[in-house]
């Protein structure tokens, strides 16, 4: 039906797609991240075409002002323009925190010939856009660079390493189209839009309509189901921009490439959860209802007890017991069953680790990655999430977060 090849260099690959970086003195002090002082701070991606949009934001009720910016916008509006920024979320600014992006992009039309521009911020909350900072990069960015490295890495705030990923998706006829995106995110992460920003970018000829639907069930099996620390950032931002200049479109293999690429890229985001070492698979099953199942997983992947757990390497069930029926589903100590990857933790028969099972046990949480999976025994529904340890570093880096 369709091949679908990884390649390097992340959105330089997309036709008519440009982007870059350039640093204007905001990104300064970058303590516990991957970036540098010399690392951009302001960054963009641009469109030799107009682009359809589609768009999944936050679900946290203080959406910061780059939402309300582009929720302003009519619906099916296009673009060819997204201007990025980090350091500064321009969340909590009120209608000031608009204000200030409408003057940013009205500078920006004075250098740039751009089509309903749209922004997209992180970093801390509560404090307005350095206007004059943000403005004066347009005197040194180049609207016509390629620099997918570049981009990423300027989005960066506590992540440790920048986030890209590119496929060249070939249908039997031998025509092709290109789906690429970056993203960063590392702390703030929950289920709920899990602070992350992602931008996917593409050439296919793929409808608005299924651009809209598509982009919500990717998110619904990629950055939906991943938890650093149980917290909703202001910002979450996930858009799709496509081109259509490729002129090739075949709905299931866009549908392949783009979940595949945005599950990939939230398990990087997992991997680089502030101060996690480890990227653990919450598997819920036989619960009554697909509601009940996810609500468990949820559970597991948030709670702290968990988390530390799974620091310690310890694998101590109750913990893990207890987090699923204080989560309020449908449940009965009778019928839990519970797996770390294929090993029998707790049933019915088995409610104690004896030493020869307790030191598998210790064997497989030593692991980078494993699966906890639980049966509730009640029904057929299934639902997995994922999520990573607590370390003390995790402490450190939000101790320290504006210092």
């Amino acid at each position: 039906m369709f091949k679908i090849k990884e390649q390097k260099e992340g959105l330089n690959n997309v036709q008519g797609f440009f982007c870059g970086a350039t640093n204007v003195g905001m990104r300064t002090n970058p303590a516990n991240s991957g970036v540098s002082d010399k690392d951009g701070d302001v960054a963009f991606i641009r469109s030799s075409s107009p682009c359809d949009i589609s768009a999944v934001f936050t679900s946290n009720t203080f959406q910061a002002s780059p939402i309300k910016h582009f929720l302003k916008y009519p619906k099916g509006f296009q673009t060819d323009f997204v201007l990025m920024n980090a350091k500064n979320a321009n969340a909590m600014t009120g209608e000031q925190g608009i204000q200030d992006i409408e003057t940013i992009m009205t500078a920006l039309c004075k250098k740039q010939n751009v089509l309903n521009p749209v922004m997209s911020s992180t970093g801390v909350i509560g404090y307005r856009l350095p206007i004059d900072q943000i403005t004066s990069a347009f005197e040194t960015l180049d609207f016509s660079s390629k620099d997918s490295h570049k981009t990423a890495r300027a989005i960066m705030t506590t992540d440790s390493f920048k986030k890209e990923l590119s496929y060249q998706v070939t249908l039997d006829d031998g025509s092709h189209f290109t789906i690429s995106a970056i993203c960063k995110g590392a702390g703030m992460i929950n289920p709920a839009m899990a602070t992350m920003l992602c931008f996917v970018i593409t050439d296919a000829d793929v409808p608005k309509s299924d651009m809209d639907s598509l982009l919500l069930d990717a998110s619904e099996h990629s950055f939906n189901r991943i938890s650093v620390d149980g917290d909703t950032s202001t910002n979450d931002t996930v858009m799709l921009l496509a081109n259509k200049q490729s002129k090739v479109y075949d709905k299931e293999a866009f549908k392949t490439a783009l979940n595949q690429i945005m599950f990939n890229l939230a398990m990087m985001i997992l991997k680089d959860g502030e101060g996690a070492n480890k990227l653990v698979a919450f598997e819920v099953k036989g619960a009554k209802s697909l509601k009940d199942a996810k609500k468990a997983s949820r559970a597991l992947s948030n709670s702290l007890l968990v988390k530390t757990a799974l620091f310690g390497e310890d694998p101590n069930w109750g913990r893990i017991a207890s987090t699923i029926g204080a989560s309020g589903i449908a449940c009965n100590e009778e019928d839990l069953v519970i797996y770390y990857d294929d090993l029998l933790i707790y049933s019915d028969e088995f409610r104690e680790l004896d030493e020869v099972r307790e030191n598998k046990a210790y064997v497989i949480m030593k692991q980078d990655s494993f699966k906890v999976s639980c049966d509730i025994g009640l029904g057929e529904a299934s639902y997995t999430s994922y999520g990573c340890d607590l370390s003390y570093e995790y402490v450190k880096i939000n101790a320290e977060y504006r210092t």
